[in-house]
Order: C-alpha cells, then sequence, then structure tokens
C-alpha cells in the first residue's frame, strides 16, 4: 500500500514526464518545419515563417529548461522521509487545503482528496518553508494554523 506522499510523487513524476514529451514533440515539429521550410519567390514570407518556427522554438526552449529543473526537484524528494518542519517533499494540511511541497503541479486529484502541488518558490511554499504542525503564517490576509505535517 502506497502512503499518498508516495502517490502525490509519483504523480509529480507522471506531470513532469507529460510535459518533457510534449515540449520534445514540439521541438521536433519546430525543426521539421524549419527544415521544410523552402525558399520561394516571396522571400519576405519565407523569413517571417523561419523568425516564428525560431521564436517557438525558443520558447520551447525555455520551458524545456524549466521542466528539467522540475525532474531535478522531484528527483531530491524520497517520499518515505518524514520531519517535524516543512520541507521539500512534506505534505501539509492547512484550513484551505493540503499542499505537496515540491513542484507546481496544480490541483491534483487522489482518493476523492484534493492535494495542490506547490513549489518552494510559490508565495504559499515561502511561508511554509521551516514551519512545523502548529505554527502560524499569515496568508491571503488571514491567519493560517499547519494542522498536520503528513
Amino acid at each position: 500500500m502506497h502512503t499518498i506522499k508516495q502517490q502525490l510523487h509519483t504523480y509529480c513524476k507522471q506531470y513532469v514526464q507529460e510535459r518533457l514529451e510534449t515540449i520534445e514533440q514540439i521541438i521536433r515539429s519546430c525543426k521539421n518545419d524549419l527544415n521544410s521550410e523552402t525558399k520561394s519567390s516571396a522571400g519576405d514570407k519565407h523569413e517571417t515563417g523561419r523568425a516564428m518556427i525560431q521564436l517557438e522554438m525558443e520558447k520551447a526552449g525555455q520551458q524545456l529548461a524549466s521542466v528539467q529543473q522540475m525532474q531535478l526537484v522531484i528527483s531530491k524528494i524520497n517520499p518515505e522521509n518524514t520531519t517535524d518542519l516543512v520541507c521539500l517533499g512534506s505534505l501539509v494540511r492547512l484550513k484551505i487545503g493540503t499542499y505537496y511541497i515540491g513542484i507546481a503541479a496544480g490541483q491534483i486529484a487522489l482518493n476523492n482528496q484534493t492535494y495542490f502541488g506547490i513549489s518552494t518558490h510559490s508565495p504559499i511554499g515561502k511561508l511554509l518553508l521551516g514551519k512545523k504542525q502548529g505554527d502560524i503564517i499569515p496568508f491571503q490576509g488571514k491567519q493560517m494554523e499547519v494542522l498536520e505535517l503528513l
């Protein structure tokens, strides 16, 4: 039986892998488009098309770097570790929701429960780091208590 932290960790790994595959497909497609872009009598149109493809490739390259950073973060997490302080890999329950500290994966539905995959760089992630059960953090104009570290 996998713990919820193990399930969330697996979900995040799959999330990153799917994003990586999508970006790699975009890059392959752009390279193919760039290679098949032929010189026509309308030289300006040709150059504009190539420039747009180059922009798409640059954007995909930036996304690729971001996803590779996510992979690195996920690889540092051992979902079996438990600590008394919020850190990378922690599962933290607040009144407003339960947060998995790892990568920005958004809302995650598992076992009829909703969790939020957040990075340590997110506003709430920064506030939670180093906190322990019972600590209070100010968030969105409210005082939030760390109810539980799972």
